[in-house]
């Protein structure tokens, strides 16, 4: 979708006009209707409020985290959550459900109902989905990890993985995370904690492009990685690679940033540049996996200055997407803190996603819906 997109200083502006205490309902401009803080009325969804061609999504939780907590699977079990999901989302990413212990858990054996059911959720919402991941050093399965194969076998079996499971859904997925976190923080290959890497060479990479290209000629394929949010060494590595495959002819088409931001930190103010010189070489970009975490208070409880702060970064870095041409496709990494990996990762901090535990909307959503909603009317 090439548009030209406005200015985000207006962005900027106008967030500082958002309410500043988690629940406070916003009245839609448009209509003077005032929503619940619950609410998820077609006039206050995400998905409504998007430009044309704007991709807004959520990590579908399972798996992964939620496995050893005291809950039922989210998505299968909660009815709350999946009403919010359908609703207030046009795009999906399964958060562990389509990764290699998961999708792969033995050599000859897939289990792809958990997958499946996010895809044909997605399909039934008209919400299209983005594919999490094909190629990382993270979550693969013990047999993989721990098995004694050769080289030329565990090629074979890195190709088999990716023709069936992105052959699987073909046509049916948008964008595939193929190649995930394969840089250290200093720029550096993970040339010891990834398999592939280690065992096969840095060329993998390349073919597993060609193959997911091959299995899949109309979904985008991405770089994927955190810390990648500003012109660094790490960055500088992806741009670095990216440009010596485009060069080879290798099927590469995005490359996205995580974001998993914190408060501790300052956000990241070079983020537009440092997409702007991706989309440059002609590729998509994206942010894929935003949450803004916090130090809490106590009692838990975030305070208004806090959720001010978590406001501006989620605002800031949507302002940043929407400034690159090519930049179609938002997600946040969850929705509500109810199901949220923060927490279980990050002792003392949380309250990272734009909804409380009972789904009521943070100043944070307010800021992302608000923004949204100026960038459709600038079109």
């Amino acid at each position: 979708m090439r548009t030209i997109r406005f200015a985000t200083v207006a962005l900027t502006t106008a967030a500082l006009t958002l309410p500043l205490v988690a629940g406070t309902a916003t009245a839609d401009p448009s209509s003077g209707r005032h929503p619940a803080p619950h609410s998820h009325a077609k006039f206050d969804r995400l998905r409504e409020a998007a430009p044309d061609g704007f991709y807004v999504g959520t990590a579908v939780a399972g798996g992964g985290h939620h496995l050893e907590q005291d809950y039922p699977d989210p998505f299968t079990s909660d009815r709350k959550y999946r009403k919010v999901l359908g609703r207030q989302f046009n795009s999906v990413s399964p958060e562990n459900q389509m990764k290699w212990e998961f999708i792969h858990p033995e050599r000859d054996r897939y289990d792809f109902a958990a997958a499946d059911a996010i895809v044909e959720f997605a399909e039934r919402h008209r919400q299209v989905v983005r594919g999490h991941t094909l190629l990382w050093h993270s979550q693969n399965p013990q047999w993989l990890e721990q098995g004694d194969f050769s080289d030329e076998e565990l090629r074979a079996i890195l190709r088999e993985h990716i023709t069936t499971v992105v052959g699987r859904y073909a046509g049916r997925i948008q964008q595939w995370d193929v190649a995930n976190e394969i840089f250290d923080d200093q720029g550096k290959l993970r040339t010891q904690d990834n398999i592939w890497i280690r065992e096969l060479g840095p060329g993998i990479i390349a073919d597993a492009f060609r193959w997911a290209h091959e299995a899949d000629p109309q979904a985008k394929l991405f770089f994927n990685d955190y810390g990648v949010e500003s012109v660094n060494a790490k960055s500088d590595a992806y741009y670095a690679l990216t440009q010596d495959l485009l060069r080879q002819g290798v099927p590469v088409d995005g490359f996205s940033v995580q974001a998993h931001l914190s408060t501790r930190y300052g956000f990241p103010g070079d983020l537009e540049a440092n997409l702007k010189r991706f989309d440059a070489l002609g590729l998509e970009t994206a942010v894929t996996e935003l949450d803004v975490r916090m130090d809490l208070p106590a009692d838990g409880k975030p305070t208004a200055a806090q959720q001010k702060q978590q406001a501006d970064y989620y605002q800031r870095t949507l302002s940043a997407c929407l400034a690159v041409e090519d930049c179609n496709s938002f997600t946040i990494w969850g929705f509500t803190d109810k199901y949220s990996w923060v927490p279980v990762f990050f002792e003392g901090e949380g309250s990272a996603t734009v909804m409380t535990d009972d789904y009521h909307r943070k100043p944070a959503f307010h800021a992302l819906r608000h923004t949204l909603k100026a960038a459709a009317h600038k079109h």
